[in-house]
């Protein structure tokens, strides 16, 4: 099952918490500013995240990750490095929690209006410029009251200013995608289905949707009650392409699994997203195609083999009290087929609005203007172990480039009007 958190914070509020930063080859591949880029994940960093205390479970796992042959040891880093190492997480010293949704206390509280218990229908246009449409403002609906029943905010134009401001959609991999179809941008033949007005025709609204293909492992010999414990420690292996974790996750009121989990970092497979209803708080549907292609069930066969060995390390296995085995115990025929039987998300979902597709460089939606897109929708792939201090970081870098942006024409309109 899918999940999104559409909460106050979205899906920092409701995740495992671990962070860990992109690798350079990823932020040299989207075409994003090195230094900023440091000087917004150290902005994100000082204000939201923390250095773990690793439980006896996370240690443990260290271990059995180390003794798989996930090296070297790398210690703590917030680096996307080969290797096991601990990362960092976004539950402080006390437990309490920290998400996006802390960093607003770095506004102006003046300039700053959040909505509660409201959910975007759709992006207001005016098309004054026949050429080209215009995003105006928004219009939304009480997520517990009538779709029939909407109200409309509208954008201002700055005193002293001929530019309007923007429309930012940062509803994550199935909500943005999700908006601009409702607002009429998208596959023309998709929005004719469902009668909404074609603002404009893009295709690749809703395309190249992949999610990493995930692996878990259950490591104790039945269920017990134990406080749940979330990734502190990571193995990253193979070139990059495997990512291995393990925690304790609650099966039921009282009742707790231990897990080790992997995912194929750089899946081939892709699929699409596509309306439902034009009820925005209906979910999409939403095809991942998990292990389509050939290539990603043959690297789901080595993922596997590579979690058995850590799950059959002699760290966990004394741990848990199960007999520890050297040897693989699973042929790469039924590593094969337990892929394609319990391949599970990982909750790292990307694509639908992706660069150079439906944004450029500057996530800007092609075709339109004061509209961009901003979050995990515009990725052709998850970045590091994933993508929460990634796109933390994409909010803070982009928003210092959007003030630029408008700082810049400022100067350039105040000498145009100088005698």
């Amino acid at each position: 099952m899918n999940q999104r958190g559409r909460v106050l914070g979205g899906s920092s509020a409701i995740n495992f918490g671990f962070y860990s930063r992109a690798s350079e080859y990823f932020i040299e591949k989207v075409g994003l500013e090195k230094e900023l880029v440091r000087d917004a994940y150290e902005w994100v960093e000082s204000r939201i995240v923390s250095k773990p205390e690793l439980t006896l479970w996370q240690t443990v796992a260290e271990f059995g990750l180390l003794e798989a042959g996930i090296l070297p040891y790398n210690g703590f880093s917030l680096e996307h490095i080969e290797g096991t190492k601990v990362g960092a997480t976004m539950f402080d010293e006390h437990g309490m929690r920290h998400t996006s949704a802390d960093l607003l206390e770095a506004g102006n509280p003046e300039k700053i209006t959040v909505l509660l218990n409201a959910t975007v229908k759709n992006v207001i246009f005016d098309n004054e410029n026949r050429n080209e449409s215009r995003a105006r403002g928004i219009r939304f609906i009480k997520s517990n009251g009538s779709p029939d029943q909407t109200h409309e905010a509208y954008l201002n134009q700055p005193e002293c200013s001929s530019s309007w401001g923007e429309v930012i959609l940062s509803a994550g991999a199935l909500g943005s995608p999700q908006i601009l179809l409702l607002s009429g941008i998208g596959p023309q033949a998709h929005l004719r289905e469902f009668n909404i007005p074609i603002v404009l025709d893009i295709e690749g609204v809703g395309q190249r949707m992949q999610d990493n293909p995930g692996i878990a492992l259950l490591v104790d010999n039945k269920p017990q009650n134990q406080l749940p414990d979330t990734p502190q420690v990571v193995g990253i292996a193979d070139n990059f392409k495997f990512i291995v974790e393990a925690g304790i996750v609650p099966v039921s009121l009282n009742a707790t699994r231990m897990t080790v989990a992997a995912k194929l970092a750089f899946p081939a497979s892709n699929g699409k997203l596509e309306l439902n209803s034009t009820d925005p708080r209906e979910n999409p549907s939403v095809q991942f195609n998990y292990l389509a292609k050939e290539k990603d069930m043959d690297e789901c066969v080595k993922m596997s083999q590579l979690l058995e060995r850590v799950a059959r390390s002699q760290s966990i296995t004394m741990f848990v009290g199960a007999e520890h085995k050297s040897k693989l115990m699973s042929s790469e025929d039924e590593l094969r087929e337990s892929c394609k039987k319990n391949v599970r998300t990982f909750y790292h979902y990307h694509g639908g609005c992706t660069v150079g597709s439906v944004v450029d460089k500057d996530y800007k939606v092609y075709g339109v203007e004061g509209l961009r897109v901003v979050d995990g929708s515009t990725f052709l792939e998850s970045p590091g172990t994933n993508p929460m201090a990634t796109l933390l970081m994409l909010g803070r870098y982009q928003g210092i480039k959007i003030l630029k942006e408008k700082s810049d024409a400022g100067a350039f309109n105040t000498q145009q009007q100088r005698p």
